[in-house]
């Protein structure tokens, strides 16, 4: 049945996070040490994990981090460390980016397979094959190396794994398999968090989604939703938005879970529409695992 080895990808997140919680006093040294000047670059879901890191990193204080698709890093710019996140490790783009910065600064790569042009790039390598998979969609490498890098920054993963224990089995809101339309919302480092739901829909399903931060949402995007359409918050509600969104008359999702947990029902979402759609998950339209450029692209 289609979806069976992307639905075990899935479900294998929380196993995935303990590893990746154990394993970051062991690469410490090859990750950015507080006060490093850091910028992290990926492309698709690697850039939304970038994003949500950055805005981790910098809110716990351990300095100034931005996040760049890896084809729009500004080179001229100084930093301390680059930190590439590509799970395939054959990315064009990324690996573009380190090849140009040619030893001019630190740089370490995370990746599912060190076995990859990445290794002669990056300075440092973090392998997390364990987190590795077989579909084009990626669900627990992108969660898994995000789990690496909170538990890095100090965070106690425990209540977030126990969420995400719940997020693999609980029910999916009736509300969301029928919408006709989600947007996602997040604030701070879960904007990144909502970006990587919505397109985690659109890869899968071919599904109408839209992300925002949920303070801009109001500043527009808000005319969107309506009956039979539906908005999802990760993380904390802003004041006054739950009643300006029922009075659109659509349905809202705000739970109380770590918003990396709550990803993985996105994820979930992403592939009961698909199969509902008569689509595969596991190898969406004009997708391929890794997205590697001709010379003259």
């Amino acid at each position: 049945m289609a979806g069976n080895r992307i639905m075990s990808e899935i479900a294998a997140q929380p196993a995935c996070w303990r590893r990746a919680a154990g394993l970051a006093g062991r690469v410490r040294d090859a990750l950015p040490g507080p006060g490093e000047r850091v910028a992290v670059v990926g492309c698709g879901t690697s850039l939304y994990m970038a994003q949500a890191y950055a805005a981790l990193r910098e809110g716990a204080g351990h300095g100034e981090t931005d996040a760049f698709a890896a084809s729009e890093m500004p080179l001229g710019r100084r930093y301390d460390r680059v930190l590439a996140l590509t799970r395939s490790g054959t990315t064009t783009e990324v690996l573009d980016v380190l090849d140009r910065l040619g030893g001019a600064v630190r740089t370490t790569a995370i990746t599912a397979d060190p076995d990859t042009p990445v290794a002669a790039s990056a300075g440092r390598v973090i392998a997390l094959e364990f987190a590795d998979e077989e579909s084009v969609v990626q669900t627990r490498f992108a969660t898994t190396q995000l789990a690496l890098l909170r538990a890095h920054l100090g965070e106690d993963l425990a209540a977030a794994i126990a969420d995400a224990e719940a997020a693999v089995t609980g029910p999916l809101p009736r509300e969301l398999l029928d919408a006709e339309q989600v947007t996602f919302l997040g604030r701070g480092w879960t904007v990144g968090i909502a970006r990587e739901a919505a397109l985690k829909m659109r890869e899968a399903a071919g599904f109408w989604t839209e992300a925002y931060p949920a303070m801009e949402y109001r500043h527009g995007p808000i005319s969107v939703t309506g009956p039979g359409r539906a908005v999802w918050m990760f993380g904390d509600l802003p004041d006054g938005l739950g009643r300006q969104v029922a009075a659109t008359g659509g349905a809202l999702r705000a739970a109380a879970a770590d918003p990396l947990a709550d990803l993985i029902r996105a994820q979930r979402l992403a592939v009961a529409r698909a199969e509902a759609a008569g689509l595969d998950p596991e190898r969406p339209r004009h997708l391929t695992r890794s997205v590697i450029l001709d010379a003259g692209a």
